[in-house]
This record gives C-alpha cells, structure tokens and sequence, in this order.
C-alpha cells in the first residue's frame, strides 16, 4: 500500500513527524495506551489532515465534534464519552486537540448491526455494494480459522465455540465499513484522510487496507501499527506498512473476570 521507493518497516518516534504520504493514513493502536495517543497527535501535527476518522465516534457525535466549539472535558461531556465504553477520554485529548481544521468523521458501528450480522452475515448487514468490498466471498479456510483462534484468545477462551464465526463476521463487518467511511471522507474534502483505530483495524493482510484495496485500488493507503513490546504483533513482520514499538500500557488482568 505505499508508494513507490517507500520501504516497509520499523521507525521510531521522531520518523511519525515525516511519514510518506498517502491519500488514507491509519493510525492504529492499543486504546487503552496513553502514548499510543500522544503518537497519533503527533501524526496529525505533522500530517495536517483534511479529516480524520475515528472508531469510537459515531456520524451523530461527529457532527457535534465539528460544530460545537468545544474542547477538553466540556467536548467529553457533549460526547456522552463516559458512557461509550472506551478508555478515559483524557487519553485521547491530545489527538482531539490536535485534529486543526480536519473535518471529524465517526466510523462506529451500531450495536444493532452487530448482533445481526450473527444471523445475517455480513454482506446482508453491509448493503447493495457489499460485493464491491469483498463481503459476498467467505474467507479462505485457513485465514477463517486462524480469525476464530485469535478472537478464542482475545475473549480469555471463554466464548462458546458457535459464537466465533459470528465474531469473525462482526470483524469482517467493521472493517469494510470503516474503509466505506473513510472513502466517503477523502471524496468530501480531498484528503488526506487520518484514521484513529485499533491496531487490528490498521492490518494490511485482512484488516481496512485489504478492503480500501477491493473498493478503491487506486487510493493510496498508509498502515501504521503501535505494537507494544511483548505483544503478539511484535514479531519478524509485522502486517503493517511502518511499525512503531513502545511500552505497554499497565493494566489490570483482562482475563481475571474470567476467572473461577
């Protein structure tokens, strides 16, 4: 997905200020890591980007985002972020105060759709132009099993066997409908476009940039993953364009409420 003569591969902090260009740049990270954020402000400091696109905001609390005025807490009150279930809103602070005069885009997805695509899959969820983003296919074999097995670890082994190919689907779901949001922001302002999203998301072999690809192959694309050091991404090649590794986050065991 980069351009031509751009190498893929590991940079450090001070590489985020000079990042090859592109029309859509993902920015993925761990949500609940402070630096990860501080990172992404930084890209957009640097990138000044005519919109940037967020996982955690949906179109209504984009709308409020661009024509409030506010900042800081009073913005997190607007957002009704203490009820969202993502991280602290002070942790992505700094990449709302560093957004300029981008135009903000909410990517979410509904809950409601969510639970349908379990029953429905994910072209039936999607619409009229799934097939232009690869969701009338089902996945190959090996990559849905592999799928199911990371979505058994990220749940502590604690779902049901049958609910995982809905999770897969959910995935799948996502992250086509997050590239269809983030097509619909560069054709409305002209990019560049900023993504703030999951390192998930950001993955170049079956996350958003495979599905940017099928629907707008010719629209250059920029994957960059946070791995923290320890992670299960952080190996020989990561499936991002550029990698950054850094510290991980303290926190408390995910898997402890699973516990007997």
């Amino acid at each position: 997905m980069l351009g031509t003569g751009v190498a893929a591969g590991q940079i450090d902090v001070a590489g985020l200020a000079a990042l090859p260009r592109a029309d859509i740049v993902l920015l993925g990270e761990v949500h609940d890591n402070a630096a990860h954020h501080l990172n992404q402000a930084a890209v957009l400091r640097a990138l000044r980007p005519a919109a940037v696109v967020f996982e955690m905001l949906t179109d209504a609390q984009a709308r409020i985002a661009n024509s409030s005025g506010l900042a800081g807490a009073d913005l997190a009150a607007a957002l009704d972020w203490s009820t969202s279930g993502w991280p602290a809103f002070d942790l992505y602070a700094p990449v709302f105060a560093a957004l300029g005069d981008a135009r903000v885009y909410g990517m979410a997805v509904s809950r409601d759709d969510v639970r349908a695509v379990f029953d429905q899959g994910p072209a039936a969820v999607f619409g009229a132009d799934a097939g232009q983003y690869g969701l009338d296919a089902p996945l190959p074999a090996d990559q849905q099993a592999a799928r199911q097995d990371l979505q058994r670890e990220a749940h502590c082994d604690a779902l049901p066997a049958d609910l995982l190919p809905g999770m897969v689907a959910a995935q799948r779901l996502r992250d086509a409908a997050f590239a269809r949001t983030a097509l619909r922001a560069l054709a409305e302002t002209g990019g560049p476009v900023a993504v703030i999203t999951g390192i998930g998301h950001a993955r170049r072999d079956w996350g958003m940039p495979l599905y940017l690809a099928r629907a707008a192959p010719d629209v250059t694309v920029l994957s960059l993953g946070q791995i923290e050091r320890g992670g299960g991404d952080a190996d020989d090649a990561p499936p991002y364009d550029l990698w950054l590794l850094t510290g991980a986050a303290e926190r408390d065991d995910p898997c402890a409420s699973f516990a007997d």
